[in-house]
């Protein structure tokens, strides 16, 4: 019986890694094995990334409510506390677009958030 060999196989999957890191500095985007290891991070990385992302756009949501509301003579804790109280539910992206593309609107929650207060 012929000695069988995987080298179709191996062939593919270095191909595969190595066209992952494709781009990467050095021997990271030559060779094979620092090729495995760099790409295997950079997917934990981009994973991680994707996570983070989400953190930060509510970040740049809430601080964009902030200054909008400010704007108005009051502060984002106490908006969002009015908001609860008048039971308006929209989220903190809708709230910071339309803080953006319709203040007019926008201003409109605030007074609701405001009256819910008794401010």
């Amino acid at each position: 019986m012929s000695r069988s060999t995987s080298s179709d196989r191996r062939i593919t999957r270095r191909k595969a890694i190595l066209k992952q890191a494709k781009g990467f500095r050095g021997r990271r985007g030559t060779n094979f094995k620092a090729a495995r290891d760099a790409v295997r991070k950079a997917l934990l990385h981009s994973y991680v990334g994707r996570k983070d992302k989400k953190s930060d756009m509510r970040q740049i949501w809430i601080t964009r409510i902030n200054a909008a509301v400010r704007a108005e003579g009051i502060t984002y804790s106490r908006f969002i506390a009015g908001m609860n109280k008048a039971g308006i539910q929209l989220n903190r992206k809708a709230l910071s677009n339309m803080a953006i593309e319709d203040p007019t609107a926008f201003k409109a929650v605030v007074e609701a958030s405001k009256k819910a207060l008794g401010v």
